[in-house]
């Protein structure tokens, strides 16, 4: 992505050498977790955490890709009708993502949710769909913006399926 001059935006999975002390998302859980768990989690294979750097090695924004399992009965009935009679469908779970406020604004939010998505896509980890737990209102308008579907009873949990994301990149 560019931003207008010929700044190089990159994604990479994040390492010790990324400085992560000054990040602030304006949610001190976010900045938290960026802070003093992604790593150990990275290393504990519990998410894999990547960060989008500006040019100059700051760190932009982040996100968290996991495994998880959806209950086929908390998915709408016309999806889960489509899909196998098992009780947990494999979905890839998008667990964080913020951008620091200084850079809110710019698009790098959506930017990070393409990449994602498209790690995701790639992934050769067989997964039914992404889904996300929006903390708020407003990352809820988000998500649905991006084509995520709440699920039924919990409209803060939304998910967008697989095949729709696949489609995005061919």
């Amino acid at each position: 992505m560019s931003s207008g001059s010929d700044e190089k935006l990159r994604v990479e999975a994040l390492t010790s050498d990324h400085d992560r002390a000054r990040f602030e998302s304006g949610v001190d859980a976010l900045d938290r977790y960026l802070r003093t768990q992604a790593g150990q989690d990275a290393r504990k294979n519990l998410a894999a955490p990547f960060v989008l750097l500006l040019p100059d090695g700051t760190v932009a924004g982040y996100y968290t890709l996991s495994s998880t399992g959806v209950h086929l009965g908390e998915l709408p009935a016309e999806t889960a009708r489509k899909l196998p009679r098992y009780p947990l469908v494999p979905a890839t779970l998008l667990g964080r993502l913020a951008v620091d406020r200084r850079q809110q604004g710019k698009g790098y939010g959506r930017f990070l949710l393409a990449d994602a998505l498209y790690r995701a896509a790639g992934s050769e980890v067989a997964s039914f769909a992404v889904i996300v737990d929006a903390k708020d209102e407003g990352a809820r308008r988000f998500y649905e913006r991006e084509s995520f579907l709440a699920l039924p009873d919990q409209p803060m949990k939304l998910f967008r399926p697989m095949t729709d994301i696949r489609r995005l990149f061919r």
